[in-house]
């Protein structure tokens, strides 16, 4: 049997999924100033977003340490010989590194495949679905891994901030750029790709915002799953209006919606409205 890890960054449109599947979570810590919280367990998405606003602080990412990880792997070699440990992108935070490190501490007595899942959030929560799928249908780590790999390509985000504070100070642009687009009222586009955040393109205002993240989702065929991640409790005026969109250019559906987790508000702030979406795999015939 093939068991699931993952870290506390990944945001389940289901939760009811890391249950049902037993999937094991391990704590991403966060740190405001001197406190110092497990993501997901003693911090939900309100929490963390209200912090941001309203606190001066910002806050940091830190992995779960070698041994936290380590323990969790041999706790789970009592009754399997076989490990799929799925993390948020290595180029924003040190996950993947320190489960690759545990994973050594039991090499011989445990088969444990560490992947980078180039994401972070309802992407990696997406792409740990999967996983799970497919652990259903095989006992071949091997094949199972290769396949979860196919999958990270097929996975896309795209956001749009009102404020620039959080992506200056995480360099995506200059302070000088930060200041001239605020005071113009621009909305930069960040999208993810190859795991690293990138700024895409700018829009004026929220209804070009929207204009822009529509035009990303009609650029695909299929969609298997996509979700609209935002920042307030309660549905704004814009987050309707995209959720209308999407439903009229792709046949109806009604997408689900999401406040986003600490990873987003890490790296993106408080007040950044996007999509996450998994692609249909291309029918070979």
């Amino acid at each position: 049997m093939i068991r699931i890890v993952t870290d506390s960054t990944a945001l389940f449109i289901d939760p009811a999924l890391v249950k049902h599947h037993h999937i094991e979570v391990v704590p991403v810590y966060v740190r405001f100033g001197d406190q110092r919280l497990r993501l997901g367990f003693d911090i939900d998405p309100e929490e963390f977003l209200y912090r941001m606003q309203h606190y001066e602080t910002p806050p940091v990412l830190e992995p779960p340490s070698i041994d936290e990880l380590y323990n969790i792997y041999a706790r789970l070699n009592r009754e399997t010989t076989q490990i799929m440990s799925l993390h948020i992108s290595d180029q924003l935070a040190d996950v993947c590194k320190h489960a690759l490190a545990a994973s050594k501490m039991l090499l011989g007595r445990c088969d444990i495949a560490v992947i980078d899942s180039q994401m972070l959030s309802a992407g990696l929560g997406m792409l740990v679905e999967h996983a799970a799928y497919l652990a259903m249908q095989t006992n071949d780590l091997e094949a199972a891994v290769r396949e979860v790999r196919r999958a990270i390509p097929r996975l896309y985000g795209v956001f749009y901030v009102q404020s620039m504070k959080t992506i200056c100070r995480h360099d995506l642009i200059t302070e000088s750029q930060a200041i001239l687009g605020s005071m113009l009222g621009i909305m930069p586009c960040v999208t993810i790709e190859e795991g690293q955040l990138t700024i895409m393109e700018k829009a004026l205002n929220h209804h070009q915002a929207i204009d822009k993240l529509v035009e990303f989702a009609t650029e695909f065929t299929q969609i298997e799953q996509l979700v609209i991640l935002h920042h307030s409790t309660t549905l704004t005026e814009p987050v309707r209006q995209l959720q209308d969109r999407l439903a009229l250019e792709l046949g109806g559906a009604n997408f689900p919606t999401q406040v986003y987790d600490g990873s987003i508000a890490t790296f993106l702030g408080p007040d950044a409205t996007g999509i996450m979406i998994f692609e249909s795999e291309e029918d070979e015939d």
